[in-house]
């Protein structure tokens, strides 16, 4: 069963009409309301004033329901709370404006991130990235205080665009529109299935993309870095590894997992459990 503790209850409405970002709950799910939008949230585990939260940011054709129950798993072997939400226009969040402008991850990490930390009430996280979840993550940390930021986690992220992705994104564009990808997305982003896909797509396939760089962030990161990726990996090379490593400014472990493609915690999961864990470990043993 999935619950949010009492702490989250919803302010008095005339606290809320002064703080336009809280969390919602009802019986059966909770939400985020973020500049008056309701994004799709998910709690597991203690409540962020008894032990850290790990912050789950999903990739760019994902929600908060395509983590499946990794997150809980993750909780549950850490001892920590974990946050799982749906970004606008993803799952069953609100839908958003298209198109995306191509800074839309940095408008992520610098405007609604700290706004989804306040509001669920954080104290300390790590934030755990995926894909474009993981460069929001590293804008985060590296291009603002991150005042409750311990540690960071990053899989299959990118901080500059490849031939490969371009390729692989527009395979998948070709999968959307002629193949069953539209079928299958839908299973988890519902109405929001078109404002998932092109709002990913297009912003990656705009021609100013291939300039894209997130490098100028990395030496601003001052927590440590767990980064991994997996060795077939369709979306981005090695290469990516390898530079967020050589410029993190705490430092990096990087892992590189054979047999495993964009999604490590899928692929490869018993082993990225182990390896985040282990991780996640020695961070609350440094305190």
């Amino acid at each position: 069963m999935i619950c949010l503790p009492q702490r989250h209850r919803p302010a008095p409405a005339t606290q809320r009409r002064q703080n336009p970002s809280k969390l919602v709950v009802n019986t059966d799910r909770a939400y985020l309301v973020i500049d008056g939008k309701r994004l799709e949230a998910l709690w597991y585990g203690p409540a962020p004033h008894k032990a850290p939260t790990l912050v789950f940011l999903h990739e760019g054709l994902g929600c908060a329901q395509m983590w499946r129950d990794f997150p809980a798993k993750l909780a549950g072997a850490t001892g920590c709370g974990a946050l799982v939400y749906s970004r606008l226009g993803y799952g069953r969040s609100e839908p958003c404006r298209l198109p995306r402008p191509m800074r839309f991850m940095h408008d992520e990490a610098f405007t609604v991130l700290p706004k989804v930390l306040s509001a669920a009430r954080v104290q300390e996280c790590i934030l755990i990235g995926h894909s474009d979840g993981g460069s929001i993550a590293i804008i985060y940390a590296g291009g603002t205080p991150a005042p409750t930021l311990r540690g960071l986690i990053t899989e299959s992220a990118h901080v500059f665009c490849e031939a490969l992705t371009l390729e692989s994104i527009r395979k998948a564009k070709a999968a959307f529109e002629r193949g069953n990808l539209r079928n299958r997305l839908a299973r988890f982003h519902g109405s929001n299935t078109d404002c998932a896909f092109w709002g990913w797509n297009a912003a990656w396939l705009h021609p100013d993309f291939a300039r894209w760089n997130l490098e100028a962030y990395l030496p601003g990161i001052r927590v440590p870095m767990l980064v991994i990726q997996g060795e077939e990996d369709e979306y981005g090379t090695r290469r990516q590894v390898e530079a967020i490593a050589r410029q993190a400014g705490a430092g990096a472990h990087s892992v590189m997992l054979a047999d495993c493609g964009h999604s490590p915690h899928r692929d490869q999961e018993d082993a990225v459990l182990e390896t985040m864990q282990a991780y996640i470990q020695s961070l609350l043993e440094c305190t």
